[in-house]
This record gives structure tokens, C-alpha cells and sequence, in this order.
């Protein structure tokens, strides 16, 4: 594991967290081709609690099989693997030690009709899996934010007491915000701050779009360039302790790849830490998904991947 200058000044952020937190940290910042850059690319699959079985593996039967994540993820070099309990438990012998974990604390589904998450896993099943972090996705704007927070504050005491990294999922919903809102650049920057107040060491949001959801907030924007993504993204980075926090975005539903890399483009120029994709990566061929996260790493290392 490298611990270059770039990957001590961003644990130097951390100044409260203890060796075992900051060493986990460490772990995911110097795991696969981004190792030691200070970027990251994070597989997630936590989508068919969300979406179902089908909605999300269909598409790639492959990837029905937990097996099949593990190994996408050692072999495309990637930071981090993060996924609920099942998925964790179904892979952890076969490939312990060979990518970061990161277990999903919590999730919701397509059936309910709450803008809230069950916890469905516990620190003691992290130190069990060999987990590196635990994740955990909070809904701010839903009438269920405040008893989410507080799941938070509780897991993430105990996880960092046991030297685990937290990952903080935060996701605009309730019922003042119509899908627009959900993503436009105040309300996101507001939800990753939101994230960094509560502890989060790695933050998760989606990416920001130029609308403005909260008519309290247009006059502040009225000095602040949200004009381009990378500007956007640079603003939500800035929201989190002026950017000493790391901030991934997610890839959201699977689209055209040449939108896909204009993002990352736009997410490293903008400062950002990296991306969190799962759908965009698990629904495609995994020759094709091998291809795309190379070149996706290309972009967030700086190498000459346009074109």
C-alpha cells in the first residue's frame, strides 16, 4: 500500500479519526490503478434492494452472481467494492483481502412508499466481513431525515471507535422537492455539507444540475458560477470544509458513454474525488465495463483519454 504526499495530506484532513480509521483510509486511497492519486472509483451494488432483481442484473444476467462484482472490481482496479450484508457474506472468503469492502448499512425498496431506510446490518458484521468502511444513505428533505441522522450519528460513533471508514450516501427527497430539486446544485451542495457535518469521511451525492430548488437560495447564487459541471461540481466540493473532505458522485441510470466521460472530465477539473457507479458499470458486458472503467480511470488520472 502506497502512502504517497497526496494520499498523507488528504488523511491530514482527518484530524480527529484514530491509525485504524485513518489506515482503512488509506486502504481504498491506495487500492487499484488510481492508488495513491487521491481518486477513487467505488463499485456499488446496492440496487437490487432498491430496484429489484431484475430491474438491475437483467440487463447481465452475470450479474446475478455476487462472484461477479468482487472480481469486476479487483480486476478493473477499482478502489472499493460497496454493497449490502447478503452480497458481502456471499464473496467475503473467496476474495478477503483483495478489494476494499464497504458494507451498506442500510437500504429501502420499490415497494414502500416512505422516503426512509432500514438498517439491515451492524458494525460487528463489518469487523466480521473484513470490512474496510460501512455506508449509509440519508434522505435529507424527507420526514424521516432527523431519525436517519441520528441512525447515523450512532453508527458512525461505534465504526469509527473500531477504526472504520463512514460513508455517507446523501440523497435530496421528500416531500417539498419534485425531481428537479432532487439534483439541483444548492440542494446537492447543501446535502453533501449536510454529510460532511455529520461525520461522513467520504461523501456521495449526485451530480449537480444548474437549477436552483430552494427560492431562499437565489440570491447567494447570484454570486456564485454554476454556469458549466465542472463549476458545479467544484461549488458541491467547496460546500464540504472547502474540499478537505472526499466528495465521489454518483453515475446514476446507464446511458451514452461519451456523456458519461464528458462527466468525469468535468468532475476531476471540478475537484472532485471521483465517481461511485454501479448500474453504468454491472449492466454492461463485463469486457465492455472493463473497457469503460479504464478509460474512466484515464480521465481521472489526467492521462490524454478525449477522443
Amino acid at each position: 500500500m502506497r502512502i504517497t504526499p497526496r494520499v498523507k495530506a488528504i488523511l491530514d484532513w482527518y484530524e480527529s479519526d484514530n491509525p485504524g480509521t485513518k489506515t482503512n483510509l488509506a486502504r481504498i486511497l491506495g487500492q487499484g490503478k488510481l492508488g495513491g492519486t487521491g481518486k477513487l472509483v467505488i463499485l456499488p451494488v446496492d440496487q437490487g434492494f432498491e430496484h429489484g432483481p431484475a430491474r438491475s442484473f437483467a440487463p447481465n444476467p452475470a450479474a446475478y452472481d455476487p462472484h461477479y462484482h468482487f472480481r469486476l472490481a479487483f480486476e478493473a482496479g477499482l478502489s472499493a467494492y460497496a454493497a449490502p450484508l447478503g452480497m458481502i457474506e456471499a464473496g467475503a472468503a473467496t476474495f478477503a483481502g483483495m478489494v476494499p469492502t464497504i458494507l451498506k448499512m442500510n437500504s429501502s425498496n420499490s415497494l414502500a412508499t416512505l422516503k426512509d431506510q432500514a438498517v439491515t446490518a451492524s458494525i460487528s458484521d463489518a469487523l466480521r466481513l473484513g470490512c474496510s468502511g460501512i455506508g449509509f444513505t440519508i434522505y435529507p428533505g424527507s420526514e424521516y431525515c432527523f431519525e436517519q441522522m441520528e441512525e447515523l450519528r450512532e453508527l458512525a460513533e461505534e465504526a469509527k471507535s473500531v477504526g472504520l471508514v463512514v460513508v455517507v450516501w446523501s440523497y435530496p427527497r421528500g416531500p417539498a422537492l419534485d425531481k428537479k430539486a432532487e439534483t439541483a446544485v444548492d440542494i446537492c451542495a447543501y446535502a453533501a455539507h449536510m454529510a460532511a457535518l455529520t461525520g461522513a469521511h467520504i461523501i456521495k451525492v449526485k451530480p449537480p444540475t444548474a437549477h436552483i430548488g430552494l427560492d431562499a437560495a437565489r440570491k447567494a447564487y447570484e454570486s456564485i458560477d454554476i454556469s458549466t459541471a465542472t463549476a458545479r461540481f467544484a461549488h458541491v466540493v467547496q460546500s464540504c470544509f472547502n474540499g478537505r473532505r472526499l466528495v465521489v458522485f454518483s453515475g446514476g441510470e446507464s446511458r451514452d458513454l461519451d456523456g458519461l466521460y464528458d462527466e468525469v472530465r468535468a468532475i476531476r477539473d471540478g475537484g472532485g474525488s471521483g465517481c461511485i457507479i454501479g448500474r453504468n458499470t454491472f449492466q454492461r458486458p463485463k469486457d465492455d465495463a472493463l473497457a469503460m472503467l479504464a478509460k474512466i480511470i484515464g480521465i481521472l488520472r489526467g492521462e490524454k483519454t478525449e477522443g
